[in-house]
Protein backbone atom coordinates (compact mmCIF):
# COMPACT_ATOMS: atom_id res chain seq x y z
CA UNK A 1 0.00 0.00 0.00
CA UNK A 2 1.42 3.37 -0.86
CA UNK A 3 1.24 6.12 1.29
CA UNK A 4 -1.64 7.78 -1.16
CA UNK A 5 -3.96 4.88 -0.76
CA UNK A 6 -2.99 4.97 3.28
CA UNK A 7 -4.25 8.42 2.46
CA UNK A 8 -7.28 7.57 1.03
CA UNK A 9 -8.27 5.24 3.57
CA UNK A 10 -7.91 6.90 6.76
CA UNK A 11 -9.52 10.49 5.06
CA UNK A 12 -12.47 8.51 4.22
CA UNK A 13 -13.51 6.34 7.20
CA UNK A 14 -12.26 9.67 9.21
CA UNK A 15 -14.62 11.45 7.93
CA UNK A 16 -17.44 9.24 7.42
CA UNK A 17 -17.17 7.70 10.92
CA UNK A 18 -15.88 10.83 13.42
CA UNK A 19 -19.35 12.54 12.76
CA UNK A 20 -21.62 9.70 13.62
CA UNK A 21 -19.47 9.47 17.05
CA UNK A 22 -20.09 13.21 17.46
CA UNK A 23 -23.50 12.96 16.58
CA UNK A 24 -24.44 10.14 19.17
CA UNK A 25 -22.07 11.50 22.03
CA UNK A 26 -24.18 14.56 21.91
CA UNK A 27 -27.83 12.76 21.65
CA UNK A 28 -26.35 10.54 24.85
CA UNK A 29 -25.59 13.87 26.66
CA UNK A 30 -29.08 15.05 25.45
CA UNK A 31 -27.37 17.86 23.88
CA UNK A 32 -28.30 17.07 19.85
CA UNK A 33 -31.06 19.21 18.56
CA UNK A 34 -33.57 16.93 16.53
CA UNK A 35 -33.17 19.62 13.49
CA UNK A 36 -29.36 18.55 13.38
CA UNK A 37 -30.46 14.86 13.59
CA UNK A 38 -33.19 15.49 10.57
CA UNK A 39 -30.61 18.05 8.59
CA UNK A 40 -28.10 14.77 8.86
CA UNK A 41 -30.59 12.08 8.15
CA UNK A 42 -31.87 14.01 4.64
CA UNK A 43 -28.47 14.81 3.12
CA UNK A 44 -27.72 11.19 3.45
CA UNK A 45 -30.25 10.23 1.67
CA UNK A 46 -30.13 12.73 -0.69
CA UNK A 47 -26.40 12.52 -1.13
CA UNK A 48 -26.58 8.78 -1.86
CA UNK A 49 -29.50 8.69 -4.22
CA UNK A 50 -28.44 11.88 -6.03
CA UNK A 51 -24.88 10.85 -6.81
CA UNK A 52 -23.07 8.59 -4.88
CA UNK A 53 -24.61 5.17 -5.46
CA UNK A 54 -24.38 6.49 -9.31
CA UNK A 55 -21.29 7.26 -9.47
CA UNK A 56 -20.04 4.10 -7.01
CA UNK A 57 -21.82 1.89 -9.62
CA UNK A 58 -21.26 3.54 -13.07
CA UNK A 59 -25.16 3.12 -13.39
CA UNK A 60 -25.38 5.11 -16.51
CA UNK A 61 -22.79 5.84 -18.97
CA UNK A 62 -20.02 5.96 -16.15
CA UNK A 63 -16.91 3.32 -14.94
CA UNK A 64 -17.86 1.89 -11.59
CA UNK A 65 -15.44 2.71 -8.78
CA UNK A 66 -13.21 -0.19 -9.02
CA UNK A 67 -12.67 0.07 -12.60
CA UNK A 68 -11.49 3.59 -11.47
CA UNK A 69 -9.33 2.91 -8.43
CA UNK A 70 -6.33 0.51 -7.36
CA UNK A 71 -6.93 -2.84 -6.01
CA UNK A 72 -5.64 -2.18 -2.87
CA UNK A 73 -8.19 0.83 -2.52
CA UNK A 74 -10.71 -1.75 -3.48
CA UNK A 75 -10.07 -3.95 -0.79
CA UNK A 76 -9.69 -1.76 1.74
CA UNK A 77 -13.26 0.84 1.20
CA UNK A 78 -15.60 -2.24 -0.97
CA UNK A 79 -17.34 -0.98 -3.68
CA UNK A 80 -20.39 -2.28 -2.13
CA UNK A 81 -19.45 0.07 0.97
CA UNK A 82 -18.14 2.85 -1.08
CA UNK A 83 -21.29 5.20 -1.72
CA UNK A 84 -22.03 4.27 2.29
CA UNK A 85 -18.58 5.81 3.25
CA UNK A 86 -18.48 9.03 0.85
CA UNK A 87 -22.62 9.50 1.59
CA UNK A 88 -21.61 9.58 5.44
CA UNK A 89 -18.95 11.69 4.86
CA UNK A 90 -21.39 13.97 2.57
CA UNK A 91 -24.03 14.34 5.70
CA UNK A 92 -21.62 14.79 8.38
CA UNK A 93 -18.49 15.92 7.34
CA UNK A 94 -19.33 18.25 4.58
CA UNK A 95 -22.96 19.47 4.93
CA UNK A 96 -23.26 19.69 8.94
CA UNK A 97 -19.62 20.96 8.84
CA UNK A 98 -20.38 24.14 6.37
CA UNK A 99 -24.04 24.72 8.25
CA UNK A 100 -21.66 24.81 11.88
CA UNK A 101 -19.12 26.81 9.97
CA UNK A 102 -21.57 28.84 8.21
CA UNK A 103 -23.15 30.14 11.81
CA UNK A 104 -19.78 30.42 13.32
CA UNK A 105 -18.78 32.65 10.38
CA UNK A 106 -21.91 34.97 10.38
CA UNK A 107 -21.37 35.54 14.25
CA UNK A 108 -24.95 33.56 14.64
CA UNK A 109 -24.92 29.64 14.52
CA UNK A 110 -27.97 28.17 13.17
CA UNK A 111 -30.07 31.54 13.58
CA UNK A 112 -28.38 32.76 10.68
CA UNK A 113 -30.90 29.51 8.86
CA UNK A 114 -34.13 31.02 10.13
CA UNK A 115 -34.23 32.50 6.93
CA UNK A 116 -32.81 33.49 3.65
CA UNK A 117 -29.41 34.96 3.76
CA UNK A 118 -27.41 35.30 0.64
CA UNK A 119 -24.18 35.88 2.85
CA UNK A 120 -24.74 32.84 4.52
CA UNK A 121 -26.12 30.81 1.08
CA UNK A 122 -22.27 32.50 -0.05
CA UNK A 123 -20.35 31.05 2.50
CA UNK A 124 -21.88 27.42 2.30
CA UNK A 125 -21.61 27.53 -1.52
CA UNK A 126 -18.26 28.53 -1.16
CA UNK A 127 -17.24 25.45 1.43
CA UNK A 128 -18.94 22.65 -0.69
CA UNK A 129 -17.30 23.66 -3.91
CA UNK A 130 -13.90 24.37 -2.28
CA UNK A 131 -14.02 20.65 -0.49
CA UNK A 132 -15.27 19.32 -3.19
CA UNK A 133 -12.53 20.88 -5.68
CA UNK A 134 -9.91 19.75 -2.80
CA UNK A 135 -11.14 16.52 -2.55
CA UNK A 136 -10.53 15.72 -6.64
CA UNK A 137 -7.13 17.21 -6.52
CA UNK A 138 -5.58 16.06 -3.33
CA UNK A 139 -7.75 12.56 -2.51
CA UNK A 140 -9.72 10.65 -5.90
CA UNK A 141 -7.26 12.54 -8.29
CA UNK A 142 -6.45 8.76 -9.86
CA UNK A 143 -10.00 8.20 -9.43
CA UNK A 144 -11.46 11.29 -11.44
CA UNK A 145 -8.84 11.62 -14.32
CA UNK A 146 -9.85 12.14 -17.72
CA UNK A 147 -10.44 8.92 -19.30
CA UNK A 148 -12.48 7.97 -16.62
CA UNK A 149 -15.83 8.71 -16.75
CA UNK A 150 -18.30 9.35 -13.64
CA UNK A 151 -22.11 8.39 -14.47
CA UNK A 152 -24.32 10.21 -14.98
CA UNK A 153 -26.81 11.12 -11.59
CA UNK A 154 -30.19 13.02 -10.51
CA UNK A 155 -27.55 15.49 -9.04
CA UNK A 156 -25.24 15.61 -11.93
CA UNK A 157 -27.40 15.51 -15.00
CA UNK A 158 -24.09 17.05 -16.99
CA UNK A 159 -23.57 13.28 -17.18
CA UNK A 160 -19.64 12.19 -19.13
CA UNK A 161 -21.14 13.97 -22.40
CA UNK A 162 -20.72 17.54 -20.95
CA UNK A 163 -17.72 17.44 -18.80
CA UNK A 164 -15.32 20.10 -20.00
CA UNK A 165 -11.86 20.44 -17.70
CA UNK A 166 -12.30 23.31 -15.85
CA UNK A 167 -8.37 23.90 -14.83
CA UNK A 168 -5.44 21.32 -13.88
CA UNK A 169 -3.21 21.67 -11.32
CA UNK A 170 -0.23 19.74 -12.38
CA UNK A 171 -1.16 16.00 -13.87
CA UNK A 172 -4.86 16.75 -11.92
CA UNK A 173 -7.87 17.77 -13.61
CA UNK A 174 -11.00 19.50 -12.18
CA UNK A 175 -14.15 18.85 -14.06
CA UNK A 176 -17.91 20.15 -14.68
CA UNK A 177 -19.28 17.25 -14.01
CA UNK A 178 -17.52 16.55 -10.80
CA UNK A 179 -18.87 19.95 -9.53
CA UNK A 180 -21.97 19.98 -10.19
CA UNK A 181 -23.67 17.63 -7.82
CA UNK A 182 -22.14 20.01 -5.12
CA UNK A 183 -23.60 22.88 -7.20
CA UNK A 184 -26.78 21.85 -6.91
CA UNK A 185 -26.46 20.51 -2.93
CA UNK A 186 -25.59 23.70 -1.57
CA UNK A 187 -29.48 25.55 -2.20
CA UNK A 188 -30.83 22.07 -1.23
CA UNK A 189 -29.06 21.80 2.23
CA UNK A 190 -29.56 25.50 2.61
CA UNK A 191 -32.96 24.96 2.38
CA UNK A 192 -33.23 21.95 4.10
CA UNK A 193 -31.72 23.19 7.32
CA UNK A 194 -33.67 26.47 7.36
CA UNK A 195 -37.07 24.12 6.63
CA UNK A 196 -35.96 22.02 9.79
CA UNK A 197 -34.55 24.88 11.72
CA UNK A 198 -38.05 26.44 11.52
CA UNK A 199 -39.65 23.72 13.04
CA UNK A 200 -37.40 23.26 16.06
Amino acid sequence: MTFEELRVVVVVYTTAIVPIIILLNLHLRDRLPRSILKIYLSTFLICALGWELWFTYGLYAGDPVDLRRSEVLNQLIPKNINWLMNSLADAGTISLGGILLTGKLMGSDRTVFNQWNIGAFLILLIWCISQNILVEMFLYYDQLAVGKDLSWAPLAPTGPWMNPVLFQYGDRTITLHGQVPWLLMTPILYFITMHFGRKE
